[in-house]
Protein backbone atom coordinates (compact mmCIF):
# COMPACT_ATOMS: atom_id res chain seq x y z
CA UNK A 1 0.00 0.00 0.00
CA UNK A 2 1.23 3.80 -0.53
CA UNK A 3 1.66 4.93 3.08
CA UNK A 4 1.24 8.41 2.56
CA UNK A 5 -2.30 7.82 0.58
CA UNK A 6 -3.79 5.42 2.97
CA UNK A 7 -7.23 6.97 4.30
CA UNK A 8 -7.32 8.28 7.77
CA UNK A 9 -10.45 6.17 8.31
CA UNK A 10 -8.41 2.96 7.59
CA UNK A 11 -5.52 3.93 9.99
CA UNK A 12 -7.21 2.69 13.72
CA UNK A 13 -7.53 -0.61 12.33
CA UNK A 14 -3.42 -0.71 10.93
CA UNK A 15 -2.62 0.64 14.34
CA UNK A 16 -4.31 -1.76 16.29
CA UNK A 17 -3.48 -5.01 13.80
CA UNK A 18 0.87 -3.53 13.37
CA UNK A 19 2.81 -5.59 15.51
CA UNK A 20 4.83 -3.00 18.00
CA UNK A 21 7.49 -3.54 21.06
CA UNK A 22 6.33 -1.17 24.23
CA UNK A 23 9.69 0.03 25.74
CA UNK A 24 8.29 2.25 28.64
CA UNK A 25 5.61 0.69 30.74
CA UNK A 26 6.43 0.42 34.72
CA UNK A 27 4.62 -2.97 35.23
CA UNK A 28 3.29 -1.75 38.94
CA UNK A 29 1.41 1.13 36.71
CA UNK A 30 -0.64 -1.63 34.82
CA UNK A 31 -1.87 -2.32 38.24
CA UNK A 32 -5.99 -1.72 37.15
CA UNK A 33 -8.39 -1.22 40.28
CA UNK A 34 -10.10 -4.30 40.18
CA UNK A 35 -7.06 -6.17 40.54
CA UNK A 36 -5.95 -4.09 43.43
CA UNK A 37 -8.87 -4.46 45.31
CA UNK A 38 -8.86 -8.40 44.79
CA UNK A 39 -5.31 -8.21 46.39
CA UNK A 40 -6.16 -6.16 49.21
CA UNK A 41 -9.20 -8.99 49.98
CA UNK A 42 -6.56 -11.76 49.28
CA UNK A 43 -3.80 -10.20 51.32
CA UNK A 44 -5.88 -8.48 54.28
CA UNK A 45 -4.88 -5.18 53.07
CA UNK A 46 -7.27 -2.19 54.08
CA UNK A 47 -7.61 0.41 51.29
CA UNK A 48 -8.43 3.95 51.98
CA UNK A 49 -10.51 3.64 49.01
CA UNK A 50 -14.26 1.75 49.55
CA UNK A 51 -14.28 0.56 46.57
CA UNK A 52 -13.29 0.25 43.09
CA UNK A 53 -15.42 3.57 41.75
CA UNK A 54 -14.15 5.68 44.43
CA UNK A 55 -10.11 4.64 43.64
CA UNK A 56 -10.57 5.41 39.62
CA UNK A 57 -12.20 8.59 40.73
CA UNK A 58 -9.25 9.36 42.51
CA UNK A 59 -7.12 9.16 39.00
CA UNK A 60 -7.56 13.04 38.64
CA UNK A 61 -3.79 14.08 38.60
CA UNK A 62 -2.42 17.66 38.53
CA UNK A 63 0.74 17.03 37.76
CA UNK A 64 3.70 13.89 38.01
CA UNK A 65 3.61 13.89 42.30
CA UNK A 66 0.15 13.99 42.61
CA UNK A 67 -0.10 10.43 40.43
CA UNK A 68 2.98 8.89 42.69
CA UNK A 69 1.22 9.34 45.59
CA UNK A 70 -1.72 6.86 44.48
CA UNK A 71 0.79 4.92 42.88
CA UNK A 72 2.62 3.78 45.91
CA UNK A 73 -0.59 3.61 47.88
CA UNK A 74 -1.58 0.78 45.05
CA UNK A 75 0.99 -1.03 45.35
CA UNK A 76 0.64 -1.59 49.07
CA UNK A 77 -1.32 -4.54 48.12
CA UNK A 78 1.72 -5.96 46.65
CA UNK A 79 3.03 -8.65 49.29
CA UNK A 80 3.88 -12.18 47.64
CA UNK A 81 5.80 -13.36 44.70
CA UNK A 82 1.64 -14.37 43.23
CA UNK A 83 0.84 -11.13 43.19
CA UNK A 84 3.62 -9.72 41.27
CA UNK A 85 3.10 -12.55 39.27
CA UNK A 86 -0.69 -12.18 38.37
CA UNK A 87 -0.46 -8.20 38.31
CA UNK A 88 2.48 -9.02 35.06
CA UNK A 89 0.11 -11.31 33.44
CA UNK A 90 -2.78 -9.06 33.75
CA UNK A 91 -0.23 -6.79 31.52
CA UNK A 92 1.02 -9.36 29.11
CA UNK A 93 -2.65 -10.53 28.24
CA UNK A 94 -3.96 -6.74 27.76
CA UNK A 95 -0.24 -6.46 25.29
CA UNK A 96 -1.10 -9.16 23.81
CA UNK A 97 -4.42 -8.31 22.68
CA UNK A 98 -2.97 -5.15 21.19
CA UNK A 99 -0.19 -7.01 19.11
CA UNK A 100 2.74 -6.14 21.51
CA UNK A 101 5.16 -9.09 20.38
CA UNK A 102 7.90 -7.76 23.27
CA UNK A 103 7.91 -5.46 26.32
CA UNK A 104 10.77 -4.48 28.44
CA UNK A 105 8.98 -3.96 31.48
CA UNK A 106 10.17 -1.34 34.38
CA UNK A 107 10.27 -2.49 38.08
CA UNK A 108 10.63 -0.89 41.47
CA UNK A 109 12.27 -2.74 44.03
CA UNK A 110 12.54 0.10 46.54
CA UNK A 111 8.49 0.57 46.49
CA UNK A 112 8.69 -2.49 47.96
CA UNK A 113 11.63 -3.15 49.98
CA UNK A 114 10.69 -0.08 51.98
CA UNK A 115 7.55 -2.23 52.97
CA UNK A 116 9.45 -5.02 54.13
CA UNK A 117 9.08 -7.17 50.68
CA UNK A 118 12.05 -9.00 50.03
CA UNK A 119 13.78 -8.05 46.84
CA UNK A 120 13.82 -11.97 45.97
CA UNK A 121 9.40 -11.77 46.04
CA UNK A 122 9.43 -9.19 43.16
CA UNK A 123 11.65 -10.31 41.28
CA UNK A 124 10.90 -14.35 41.01
CA UNK A 125 6.86 -13.45 40.69
CA UNK A 126 7.96 -11.08 37.59
CA UNK A 127 10.78 -13.56 36.24
CA UNK A 128 8.10 -16.17 36.48
CA UNK A 129 5.40 -14.02 34.66
CA UNK A 130 7.83 -13.06 31.97
CA UNK A 131 8.27 -17.29 31.31
CA UNK A 132 4.71 -17.53 30.98
CA UNK A 133 4.12 -14.59 28.83
CA UNK A 134 6.56 -16.67 26.01
CA UNK A 135 5.12 -19.98 26.46
CA UNK A 136 1.06 -18.74 26.73
CA UNK A 137 0.96 -16.02 24.69
CA UNK A 138 4.02 -15.65 22.27
CA UNK A 139 5.10 -12.30 24.06
CA UNK A 140 8.38 -12.00 24.62
CA UNK A 141 10.40 -9.65 27.39
CA UNK A 142 12.60 -8.40 29.84
CA UNK A 143 12.94 -6.54 33.58
CA UNK A 144 14.34 -3.31 34.13
CA UNK A 145 15.20 -2.12 37.49
CA UNK A 146 14.70 1.43 37.71
CA UNK A 147 16.27 3.50 41.17
CA UNK A 148 13.93 5.95 42.86
CA UNK A 149 15.34 9.29 42.12
CA UNK A 150 14.00 10.76 45.37
CA UNK A 151 16.13 8.53 47.34
CA UNK A 152 19.65 8.93 47.71
CA UNK A 153 22.38 7.43 45.63
CA UNK A 154 23.36 5.41 48.59
CA UNK A 155 19.55 3.66 48.61
CA UNK A 156 19.99 2.90 44.94
CA UNK A 157 23.66 1.12 45.58
CA UNK A 158 22.21 -0.98 48.53
CA UNK A 159 19.26 -1.76 46.06
CA UNK A 160 22.01 -3.09 43.24
CA UNK A 161 23.33 -5.08 45.97
CA UNK A 162 20.34 -6.67 46.90
CA UNK A 163 19.46 -7.34 43.24
CA UNK A 164 23.04 -8.70 42.54
CA UNK A 165 22.34 -12.65 42.97
CA UNK A 166 19.47 -11.89 40.21
CA UNK A 167 21.56 -10.35 37.56
CA UNK A 168 20.54 -12.89 35.05
CA UNK A 169 16.77 -12.22 35.62
CA UNK A 170 16.78 -8.56 35.15
CA UNK A 171 18.50 -6.70 31.50
CA UNK A 172 19.50 -2.82 32.45
CA UNK A 173 18.62 -0.35 34.87
CA UNK A 174 16.57 3.13 34.67
CA UNK A 175 15.44 6.18 36.47
CA UNK A 176 12.22 7.06 37.48
CA UNK A 177 9.82 8.77 40.54
CA UNK A 178 9.69 12.67 40.99
CA UNK A 179 11.80 14.18 38.05
CA UNK A 180 12.51 18.14 39.05
CA UNK A 181 15.00 18.62 41.69
CA UNK A 182 16.83 15.48 40.80
CA UNK A 183 19.42 15.45 38.47
CA UNK A 184 20.62 12.63 36.45
CA UNK A 185 24.32 13.12 38.02
CA UNK A 186 22.74 12.53 41.68
CA UNK A 187 23.21 8.82 39.99
CA UNK A 188 26.25 9.16 38.34
CA UNK A 189 28.66 6.74 40.72
CA UNK A 190 26.21 3.77 40.57
CA UNK A 191 24.96 3.84 36.88
CA UNK A 192 29.25 4.07 36.11
CA UNK A 193 28.90 0.68 38.63
CA UNK A 194 26.12 -0.83 36.37
CA UNK A 195 27.98 0.03 33.34
CA UNK A 196 30.53 -1.90 34.80
CA UNK A 197 28.41 -5.00 35.22
CA UNK A 198 27.65 -4.94 31.98
CA UNK A 199 23.89 -3.94 32.00
CA UNK A 200 21.58 -1.52 29.79
CA UNK A 201 21.19 1.77 31.08
CA UNK A 202 18.12 4.06 30.71
CA UNK A 203 16.93 7.24 32.19
CA UNK A 204 13.60 9.49 32.58
CA UNK A 205 14.40 12.54 31.55
CA UNK A 206 12.75 15.80 29.52
CA UNK A 207 9.28 15.11 30.95
CA UNK A 208 9.11 17.93 33.69
CA UNK A 209 13.04 18.38 33.93
CA UNK A 210 14.60 20.61 31.05
CA UNK A 211 16.47 19.43 28.81
CA UNK A 212 19.70 19.87 30.46
CA UNK A 213 18.19 16.67 32.14
CA UNK A 214 18.58 14.84 28.96
CA UNK A 215 22.11 15.97 28.39
CA UNK A 216 23.24 14.65 32.02
CA UNK A 217 21.48 11.49 31.30
CA UNK A 218 23.46 11.15 28.16
CA UNK A 219 26.73 12.31 29.16
CA UNK A 220 26.96 11.58 32.99
CA UNK A 221 25.13 8.24 33.24
CA UNK A 222 25.86 7.19 29.49
CA UNK A 223 22.19 6.09 28.92
CA UNK A 224 21.49 4.26 25.48
CA UNK A 225 17.44 5.46 25.54
CA UNK A 226 16.12 8.69 27.33
CA UNK A 227 12.85 7.79 28.52
CA UNK A 228 10.04 10.44 27.75
CA UNK A 229 12.35 13.24 26.58
CA UNK A 230 9.81 15.27 24.93
CA UNK A 231 11.27 18.34 26.51
CA UNK A 232 14.40 18.08 23.84
CA UNK A 233 12.45 20.31 21.24
CA UNK A 234 13.58 23.29 23.41
CA UNK A 235 17.13 22.56 22.76
CA UNK A 236 17.91 22.82 18.75
CA UNK A 237 21.26 20.99 19.45
CA UNK A 238 20.30 18.46 21.82
CA UNK A 239 17.79 17.28 19.00
CA UNK A 240 20.04 17.46 16.65
CA UNK A 241 22.54 14.67 18.40
CA UNK A 242 19.40 12.60 19.28
CA UNK A 243 18.59 12.75 15.58
CA UNK A 244 22.52 11.91 14.50
CA UNK A 245 23.38 9.50 17.21
CA UNK A 246 20.11 7.80 16.67
CA UNK A 247 19.36 7.60 20.60
CA UNK A 248 15.62 6.79 21.06
CA UNK A 249 12.74 8.38 23.35
CA UNK A 250 10.10 6.34 24.69
CA UNK A 251 7.26 8.48 24.75
CA UNK A 252 4.20 7.75 26.45
CA UNK A 253 1.35 9.75 24.92
CA UNK A 254 -1.63 9.67 27.30
CA UNK A 255 0.69 9.92 30.17
CA UNK A 256 1.90 13.31 28.85
CA UNK A 257 -1.84 14.87 28.77
CA UNK A 258 -2.88 13.01 32.23
CA UNK A 259 -0.02 14.62 34.02
CA UNK A 260 -0.66 17.89 32.23
CA UNK A 261 2.91 17.83 30.10
CA UNK A 262 0.93 18.48 27.49
CA UNK A 263 -2.77 20.68 27.94
CA UNK A 264 -4.12 18.62 25.49
CA UNK A 265 -3.10 15.33 22.76
CA UNK A 266 -3.93 18.45 19.95
CA UNK A 267 -0.78 20.58 21.56
CA UNK A 268 1.51 16.90 21.69
CA UNK A 269 5.11 17.32 19.84
CA UNK A 270 5.13 13.57 18.48
CA UNK A 271 5.21 15.08 14.87
CA UNK A 272 7.79 17.33 15.07
CA UNK A 273 9.95 14.62 17.00
CA UNK A 274 9.33 12.34 13.81
CA UNK A 275 9.74 14.66 11.40
CA UNK A 276 13.36 15.38 12.76
CA UNK A 277 14.24 12.13 12.44
CA UNK A 278 14.33 11.13 15.82
CA UNK A 279 13.95 7.65 16.83
CA UNK A 280 10.81 8.30 18.80
CA UNK A 281 8.25 5.56 19.50
CA UNK A 282 5.10 5.23 21.43
CA UNK A 283 3.94 3.09 24.94
CA UNK A 284 1.55 3.50 27.65
CA UNK A 285 4.37 4.16 30.81
CA UNK A 286 1.18 3.51 33.36
CA UNK A 287 -2.01 2.85 31.58
CA UNK A 288 -3.74 1.77 34.97
CA UNK A 289 -3.56 5.44 35.78
CA UNK A 290 -3.56 7.20 32.41
CA UNK A 291 -6.69 5.73 30.78
CA UNK A 292 -5.08 3.51 27.77
CA UNK A 293 -2.95 0.60 27.15
CA UNK A 294 -0.81 0.31 23.47
CA UNK A 295 -3.18 0.70 20.98
CA UNK A 296 -5.23 3.79 22.86
CA UNK A 297 -2.50 5.32 23.06
CA UNK A 298 -1.99 5.40 19.27
CA UNK A 299 -5.28 5.56 18.30
CA UNK A 300 -5.76 8.62 20.65
CA UNK A 301 -2.61 10.26 19.16
CA UNK A 302 -3.40 9.62 15.39
CA UNK A 303 -6.96 11.03 16.19
CA UNK A 304 -5.42 14.29 17.60
CA UNK A 305 -2.93 14.64 14.96
CA UNK A 306 -4.34 15.12 11.97
CA UNK A 307 -0.57 15.11 10.72
CA UNK A 308 0.38 11.71 11.32
CA UNK A 309 0.02 9.01 8.52
CA UNK A 310 0.51 5.41 7.84
CA UNK A 311 4.00 5.69 7.13
CA UNK A 312 4.25 7.73 10.71
CA UNK A 313 2.56 4.37 11.49
CA UNK A 314 5.17 1.83 10.52
CA UNK A 315 8.52 4.04 11.63
CA UNK A 316 6.59 4.26 15.20
CA UNK A 317 6.68 0.42 14.97
CA UNK A 318 9.73 -0.06 13.08
CA UNK A 319 11.45 2.93 15.89
CA UNK A 320 10.26 0.20 18.82
CA UNK A 321 12.23 -2.69 17.58
CA UNK A 322 15.17 -0.92 17.30
CA UNK A 323 15.24 0.86 20.12
CA UNK A 324 14.66 -2.35 21.63
CA UNK A 325 17.22 -4.35 23.70
CA UNK A 326 16.45 -7.64 21.76
CA UNK A 327 18.95 -9.48 19.05
CA UNK A 328 19.17 -8.14 15.76
CA UNK A 329 17.60 -11.36 14.88
CA UNK A 330 14.58 -11.52 16.55
CA UNK A 331 14.27 -7.75 15.71
CA UNK A 332 14.34 -8.59 11.67
CA UNK A 333 11.71 -11.03 12.22
CA UNK A 334 9.38 -8.19 13.80
CA UNK A 335 9.97 -6.07 10.89
CA UNK A 336 9.00 -8.12 8.50
CA UNK A 337 6.26 -9.45 10.31
CA UNK A 338 5.19 -5.29 10.12
CA UNK A 339 5.63 -5.07 6.74
CA UNK A 340 3.33 -7.80 5.93
CA UNK A 341 0.57 -5.63 8.04
CA UNK A 342 1.50 -2.80 5.74
CA UNK A 343 1.81 -4.74 2.05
Amino acid sequence: MNLDTVPRDRLPALLRAMPKAELHIHIEGSLEPELIFALAERNGVALPYPGVEALRAAYAFTDLQSFLDIYYAGASVLLKAQDFEDMAMAYFHRAKADNVVHAELFFDPQTHTARGVPFETVISGLARACRRAQDELGVSSALILCFLRHLSEEEAFATLEEALPYLGQFIGVGLDSSERGHPPEKFARVFARCRELGLHLVAHAGEEGPPAYVWSALDVLKVERIDHGVRSVEDPALMQRLAQERVPLTVCPLSNVKLCVFETMREHNLVELLDAGLVATVNSDDPAYFGGYMNQNFVEAFEALPQLTARHAHQLAANSFEASFADEAQKQRWREALDKVFA
